[in-house]
């Protein structure tokens, strides 16, 4: 019977934990490493919704991108979001195993898929952290040039809200066509100084602030602000493909609960 500390083990090779950022808490987060595993789902966020999915599901544990557990916790209660959420995977027989900033950085992680998915060639890190063992460069982020030559922001624009399922997208247009691309998978807006010494024309990321299209547009360069989940959720198909192919015999789904948490009125 597969365990859920033989699937962090896994998981620890293909996205190594020690290469999560400082502020971060990824890792095995709540369970026994010794329990049993029938069946996986694959999530973005440990909400209610998923806890409850999984449990209907016969799901034992749950990987998830984003740390169920965050920063400093003095009491597990029920008066508290992450308190409720952690009781719920106690009294329901669950773990709960987060992969976030080492599975940001590493090679087929979130920013390669994201890359591919909006049609980016020989991607590199955005910003280097290190070599993994196969001599591999990995980083946040990713660059590459745009597949089949240049295009307008518009037509890019159209491009990642097809492949990211997405009913809208913020945008700066600095008035350059879109040629080489960095994406940041979440959150990566500070990294823009970086973007313009990548020599890239464009960025497509997540929760940009108006002083960032202001530098943007006097650095020229376009921003495409997609959505942290839907710059995110990518990962989820890799993370379950991943799983399926290193333990057949056990069940993984990905998560049907989970979902954008806004819409467009």
């Amino acid at each position: 019977m597969t365990t859920v500390k033989e699937i962090y083990q896994y998981l620890d090779q293909k996205a190594p934990f020690r290469y999560q950022m400082g502020f971060d808490n990824a890792g095995f987060l709540v369970g026994r490493g010794d329990a049993p595993v029938q069946g996986v789902l694959v999530a973005l966020d440990i909400t209610p919704a998923v806890i409850q999915e999984a449990a209907e599901k016969d799901c034992s544990l749950i990987v998830a991108h984003h740390p169920v557990i965050w920063g400093q916790i003095g009491q597990v209660t029920d008066e508290t979001s992450t308190g409720r959420k952690i009781l719920a995977l106690i009294e329901g027989k669950l773990s709960a195993i987060c992969a976030h900033t080492n599975l940001d950085s590493v090679e087929g992680g979130v920013n390669t898929e994201l890359a591919r998915l909006v049609g980016l060639k020989d991607s590199v890190p955005l910003e280097e952290d290190g070599v993994d063992e196969g001599g591999r460069p990995y980083g946040i982020g990713r660059v590459g040039e745009l597949e089949g030559g240049p295009l307008s922001l518009g037509a890019f624009a159209d491009r990642v809200k097809e492949a990211l399922s997405l009913e809208g997208i913020r945008a700066l247009d600095a008035g350059v066509p879109v040629r080489r691309v960095a994406v940041g998978g979440g959150a990566c807006g500070s990294m823009l100084s970086q973007v313009k010494a990548m020599r890239c024309d464009t960025f497509l990321t997540s929760d940009l602030k108006h002083d960032l299209y202001l530098e943007a547009r006097e650095l020229g360069v376009n921003l495409l602000d997609a959505g942290h989940y839907s710059t995110e959720t990518v990962v989820c198909p890799v993370l379950a493909q991943w799983l399926r192919e290193a333990f057949p015999q056990v069940k993984v789904e990905i998560s049907t609960s989970q979902r954008e948490v806004f819409s467009y009125l």
